[in-house]
């Protein structure tokens, strides 16, 4: 799914962001500079580097008309830079001087938030250069930021783990706990979206030191007011998250982690598509183009590596294609949540989800278990269900005949060369290989593994070979030919 195209080592120490424009990327560093690099041939503009903080630069961001540049620094000034030339439009100093930590840009550019390690936050008025509002977290330093797609609002982050909303005029919104041990990054998506239960707002990830990712349903009115809500939690890294940003469209979301690796999620189901570990340290950092299929990484090796994605989709097609590689009777009620989605019954969702309806329970529906225990009245509705089911069934005959050994924990497809690990678990090999490269746990367990060895599983070899030898021709067309 991800090309690496080039890696940018100019910075003589710790890679802190990373920003794209329409035709520049830039990047700021412990080193107390930021980098202006074009996006044709990636190498540094004339005006570069930028040189103005006295202290190691945290933060840079674009305007979104893309003719200033923003970058906050531990000397508690946000400086803004002139994109034409690279000359210092504005220093603006954090009222109490406390180092700054985050900063960004409303849509419109009319305001760009600064938050500091006291856990002040500052709205500057841009067109006039001048202070406009400012407030105070009740705990921790402010180090996140981000604005809603409307400018309405936007979300500060703590690193006592709570998460802040304020509107326009700096009226706290809602501050609620949301990571252990702190938020490190949050960011909008600028796709709005309804939910089952019918709320439409648009969703924000967020990312902690408790090595997770959460995807929050946000809504904001004037008259139904402020509601948020977590509605899917991404788990993959093995350390603490330093970094997570929306595509464009909405449908993946990409992570940096202490573990050194960057991880790609579909945004809507939480699966892992791509797990990149190019960096020999944290990965701080990291950005989208909005315009092209360009991901940035930063990272504590002082580099900045430069990645070229193809084209992966998370829609309902896309995830159910995903999900019928294996069995219905592993389906979660989310797998069976998006099914109906996928089928257009999205007016039965809520009954199946108060029934916990999972994919085994799905095969055995009747008439009568949907009218009575389901409470579908509908008959026409009820046929539509079981016909949709039946058909179901016979695309994934041969799929869900799968026994569950032949399948990696880790891939969720057949094996073809399976190891056993010193966990106990048979795995893929190459799928094996590749996580035990970034991080020294069991993908069953999460316990550290005792060793290293990867064993051949002879025995389960000879099992699928003979169970594969026994299937009709064509039945499982999509399993790869073995070895």
């Amino acid at each position: 799914m991800a090309e690496l195209i080039t890696t940018l080592a100019d910075h003589i120490d710790d890679v802190n962001s990373c920003s794209f424009s329409n035709s520049l990327l830039a990047t700021c560093s412990l080193d107390k500079t930021i980098r202006v690099y074009s996006l044709e041939d990636f190498k540094e503009v004339s005006f570069s580097p930028l040189r103005g903080h006295a202290y190691t630069v945290h933060c840079c961001c674009f305007s979104s008309n893309q003719t200033f540049l923003a970058s906050c620094s531990t000397d508690g000034k946000t400086i803004l830079w002139n994109m034409c030339n690279g000359q210092i439009l504005a220093s603006l100093e954090q009222p109490s001087g406390s180092p700054v930590r985050v900063c960004r840009f409303s849509p419109s550019s009319m305001y760009l938030a600064s938050g500091a390690a006291d856990g002040s936050v500052v709205l500057w008025n841009v067109p006039l250069l001048k202070f406009y509002r400012s407030s105070l977290v009740k705990d921790g330093s402010l180090v996140a930021c981000a604005f809603s797609p409307g400018g309405n609002l936007f979300i500060t982050g703590s690193s006592s783990g709570d998460l802040t909303a304020w509107d326009e005029n700096m009226r706290c919104l809602y501050n609620d706990k949301a990571h252990d041990l702190g938020v490190t990054c949050c960011d909008f998506s600028s796709q709005k979206i309804t939910d089952s239960s019918g709320t439409e707002g648009f969703q924000m990830a967020s990312c902690g030191q408790d090595n997770e990712i959460r995807i929050w349903l946000i809504s904001y009115g004037p008259e139904k007011g402020f509601d948020m809500g977590c509605k899917l939690t991404l788990s993959g890294h093995s350390a603490p998250v330093l970094s997570c940003v929306f595509s464009s469209d909405g449908e993946t979301i990409v992570s940096g982690s202490v573990d050194k690796s960057v991880i790609i999620f579909g945004a809507k189901s939480g699966c892992i598509l791509n797990i990149l570990t190019h960096h020999n340290r944290y990965v701080t950092a990291c950005a989208l183009a909005p315009n092209q299929p360009l991901l940035a990484t930063g990272s504590m090796d002082k580099t900045v590596a430069i990645w070229k994605l193809r084209q992966t989709s998370d829609s309902p097609d896309a995830r159910m294609k995903r999900k019928t590689e294996r069995p219905i009777e592993s389906w979660s009620e989310d797998d069976v949540r998006t099914w109906l989605s996928n089928e257009s019954l999205t007016e039965v969702e809520e009954h199946f989800g108060a029934n916990n309806i999972d994919g085994k329970e799905l095969l055995s529906l009747t008439k009568d278990v949907l009218l009575y225990d389901l409470k579908i009245e509908s008959l026409g509705l009820r046929n539509k269900i079981l016909r949709k089911i039946e058909e179901l069934k016979s695309k994934m005959k041969a799929p869900s005949n799968i026994p569950e050994e032949f399948l990696c924990p880790i891939t969720c497809e057949i094996m073809k060369d399976p190891v056993i690990a010193s966990d106990g678990y048979s795995y893929e090999r190459k799928a094996i290989e590749s996580w035990i490269s970034m991080k020294r746990t069991s993908p069953m367990t999460n316990l550290s593994l005792e060793n290293l060895l990867l064993t051949p599983n002879r025995t389960l070899k000879m099992a699928l070979n003979r169970w594969l030898d026994t299937r009709p021709e064509g039945t499982i067309s999509h399993i790869s030919s073995r070895h």
